[in-house]
């Protein structure tokens, strides 16, 4: 086991697991999954962004996508509208609902990253998000010529 439990593949997704546990149990009032608020805040931030332009910013698969632009639009915290350019394009805009509801998310979100990091002193902290980017940068690359 102690092979297993070294492994940095296994690390980071027993890491996925516990900040999902802490950001399901911290906003599950708001009935908001990570994926969702990720798509609400970049919607937010790119006003009219299309669904392949999302997937790529968010790198969330369209298929996924597709469902959770669903599910965010029944619960009216998007509009989904065709573009004058390309009828077959989709434009994505942030409801007032969904504004308010990723004003009200962003510091649980926080508090919640925060809760993940405890275990580690400060300078650690940014120590390994610095890391975590570079990991993810390392592999842009090739994630890129996927798509």
């Amino acid at each position: 086991m102690a092979r297993l439990y070294g492994l940095p593949g296994h690390l980071i997704r027993r890491c996925h697991q516990i900040v999902g546990g802490l950001f399901a149990e911290a906003l599950s009032t708001s009935d908001l999954t990570p994926m969702q608020y990720a798509a609400l805040t970049a919607i937010r931030a790119h006003p009219e962004i299309d669904a392949t332009r999302l997937s790529r910013l968010i790198v969330f698969d369209k298929s996924t996508l597709g469902s959770v632009l669903e599910r965010l639009e029944a619960k009216q915290l998007i509009w989904r509208e065709a573009s004058p350019r390309d009828r077959r394009a989709k434009r994505l805009r942030i409801t007032p609902a969904g504004t308010r509801l990723i004003e009200r998310a962003d510091p649980i979100v926080d508090r919640v990253e925060a809760d993940f990091l405890a275990p580690l002193p400060a300078a650690d902290r940014t120590r390994l998000v610095r890391l975590l980017r570079r990991v993810v940068a390392g592999h842009a690359a090739d994630e890129a010529k996927l798509t």
